[in-house]
């Protein structure tokens, strides 16, 4: 009766290990027949899934049950946790029960301890975690990248990692994305490569395929910063045109824009210290303190907060499907005491 238990709110990597397991429970020729896909939100398909891994799988390979949104180390009614009690022990050994949620287990519930005393009982099952390092913590995305790079066989050296968390952040999804269009680029190169050796990617490659947006992306935001709105408008339309992210676009911004109310706060606070006031910025290189000192020297707090504030209105409706160029709009040209000198 296996078990996989998995969770965190690093999307991309849970994503990416359970479509590990599948590929390696299942025979493709017969998924269809033995994949099946949970909503752990809808109480019925909870329970539709306690019957179902109660069935051994057809043809060749295993069977796979997959809840999203476990509810069961979580919390569940009653009547779901006398289920699983049950159905536990009627699990065939090559049919895998997989449970992901975002939250960590509840270690108190009863359905917790039985789940994690059948993984610990059985060599096929599993848990593991997945969480995304806070934007203040420049060593847990580091840790992220390397782990990214480890997955698609790629290898870069400290500086080139560095760049890359400052660049993007702890966005799991898009540093996957980014390392594979890296991996083709440099395969492009170089046609000659051993397979099973890491591919090295180097810190000007990075620059060419990955600052270059991000640079743009910052000089939208220093736009922002002096109060020019219409012309950081007119080069967001034009990135937006050439099929830049909104959501990439949005998040360098916001990045940015916290950067500046850190160190805008930090300095406040009589704090000298670069070293800490980049470690609590979240910022990989602390030589760019003295960088965004100078761009908001004579910038009020209240006009930071201001920008801050529109920036994830904009993200907000990014997300609930309203057009990018409106979004920016929207919120950018609102009358306001935006970006004005005190």
């Amino acid at each position: 009766m296996p078990i996989h238990l998995i969770w965190g709110d690093d999307y991309e990597a849970c994503n990416r290990e359970i479509e590990e397991l599948i590929q390696t429970i299942i025979d493709p020729v017969w998924k269809s027949f033995n994949y099946s896909q949970i909503d752990g939100n809808d109480p019925k398909q909870n329970l539709r899934a306690l019957e179902e891994i109660q069935s051994g799988p057809l043809g060749s390979g295993g069977r796979v049950v997959l809840v999203r949104r476990s509810p069961f180390c979580n919390g569940c009614s009653l009547e779901l946790a006398n289920t699983l009690e049950q159905a536990i022990k009627l699990i065939p050994d090559n049919t895998h029960l997989i449970l992901n949620n975002s939250n960590k287990p509840d270690k108190r519930l009863k359905t917790t301890k039985l789940i994690e005393k059948s993984i610990k009982s059985n060599t096929f099952s599993t848990e593991q975690s997945f969480l995304l390092p806070p934007p203040w913590d420049i060593n847990g995305q580091r840790n992220l990248v390397k782990n990214i790079l480890c997955k698609l066989n790629l290898k870069m050296n400290h500086e080139t990692i560095d760049l890359i968390v400052e660049s993007i952040g702890n966005d799991s999804s898009l540093i996957n994305t980014e390392l594979q269009k890296l991996s083709l680029f440099s395969e492009a190169i170089h046609e000659e490569f051993n397979t099973n050796d890491p591919r090295e990617i180097s810190k000007e490659l990075v620059k060419k395929l990955i600052q270059n947006n991000t640079t743009n992306a910052l000089e939208i935001a220093n736009l922002l910063l002096k109060g020019e709105r219409i012309t950081a408008l007119s080069k967001i339309q034009s990135l937006l045109k050439n099929g830049e992210p909104a959501l990439r676009l949005i998040t360098t911004l916001t990045g940015q824009s916290r950067g500046w109310l850190w160190v805008h706060l930090l300095d406040e606070q009589g704090n000298q210290d670069v070293k800490e006031i980049a470690k609590l910025a979240g910022i990989a290189n602390p030589k760019r303190i003295f960088v965004i000192r100078k761009q908001i020297q004579g910038k009020s707090l209240e006009s930071l907060l201001e920008l801050m504030k529109k920036l994830l209105k904009i993200e907000a409706s990014l997300k609930t499907g309203t057009n990018p160029i409106d979004s920016f709009k929207d919120y950018l040209l609102t009358e306001s005491k935006i970006l004005t000198n005190n």
